[in-house]
């Protein structure tokens, strides 16, 4: 089933939610909702269809008294969790009709997820652009920074996911970690990578290789380094569990290779992963594409360095 048409525009760059209504025995609308929603008090949505916040797919708010139809669609707004605000600004590196390219901020989430249901970067760039169809092209964690594709118009979005699908899209990253002087560089790095049964973290396991990374060695700076890294494939955390595999973690990651507390409102010690560069040829316009971060990573303070 296609994904019905929204009666209702997107509300600070996040779009409205529906729910098809199935055959039932339920007299009013607000006895459905209290059934569909039991994690939500009765109260708050009997509230939320007096103020109108529960629309049909005319856009005509139900009351609480409107009776339930099955095979129609109602819509309304997700309540959204105390936002998070992210003091660091996004940087547009390039724009036309189609193609957008971001360099992405440390912290700052790339879709909406939980706290950042606003703060995160497609809504910035929604509101900021006004077009709320603005799509991102592909995966970046919200610890790491630089640059990252986004598409403007729904119709050409396929053709540059078939890039990413098929590896025809080259990115190189870099990254301040630790230093083995026994690790000959370059290097290439294969493992197998599965997601784990009690966490959101991966890990490295025996088996046949699903990941690869190239390594270079930029910069050693005593018990530290700068490197260049290549994936050839996108595994989840592939670069941040591949060095920390290795026994060089990258500097203030919080997940590998032990999972730390959450750092909340803690911005002050970024993850030193850095989305450098990204290459390919346009599926639209045939035109080779290039495009650099302009950030800097940080290397530790001389203390913590020998």
């Amino acid at each position: 089933m296609a994904k019905p048409i929204a009666p209702i525009p997107h509300k600070d760059g996040i779009a409205p939610s529906f729910v098809g209504l199935p055959q039932g025995d339920w007299p009013l609308v607000l006895d459905f909702l209290i059934v569909r929603f039991p994690h939500v008090a009765a109260a708050d949505i009997r509230g939320r269809l007096l103020r109108g916040e529960v629309v049909d797919e005319a856009g005509t708010p139900y009351a609480v008294d409107s009776p339930y139809r099955a095979g129609t669609v109602l819509w309304y707004y997700r309540p959204q969790p105390e936002p998070l605000t992210v003091p660091f600004t996004e940087t547009i590196l390039y724009q036309d009709e189609i193609l957008l390219v971001v360099d992405k901020p440390h912290f700052l989430p790339v879709t909406p997820v939980g706290r950042y249901a606003l703060e995160n970067l497609q809504t910035r760039l929604r509101q900021r652009l006004d077009n709320p169809e603005i799509t991102t092209l592909h995966r970046l964690d919200k610890e790491t920074a630089g640059v990252i594709l986004f598409c403007q118009q729904p119709a050409h979005r396929h053709a540059y996911h078939a890039l990413f699908e098929s590896r025809q899209v080259q990115k190189t990253y870099e990254a301040i970690a630790g230093f083995r002087r026994d690790l000959v560089l370059p290097y290439v790095h294969h493992s197998r990578i599965e997601n784990r049964d009690d966490a959101f973290t991966v890990q490295e396991v025996a088996g046949a290789p699903n990941s690869e990374t190239a390594i270079e060695l930029i910069e050693q700076r005593g018990e530290y380094a700068h490197y260049r890294l290549a994936p050839h494939t996108g595994r989840k955390h592939q670069l941040r569990v591949h060095l920390a595999g290795l026994g060089i973690p990258i500097v203030n990651d919080a997940w590998y290779p032990e999972l730390m507390p959450d750092k909340g409102n803690d911005f002050s010690s970024p993850l030193q992963l850095l989305a450098r560069t990204i290459e390919f040829i346009d599926p639209v316009t045939g035109e080779a594409r290039q495009f650099s971060s302009q950030r800097a990573l940080a290397w530790p303070e001389p203390s913590t360095m020998s």
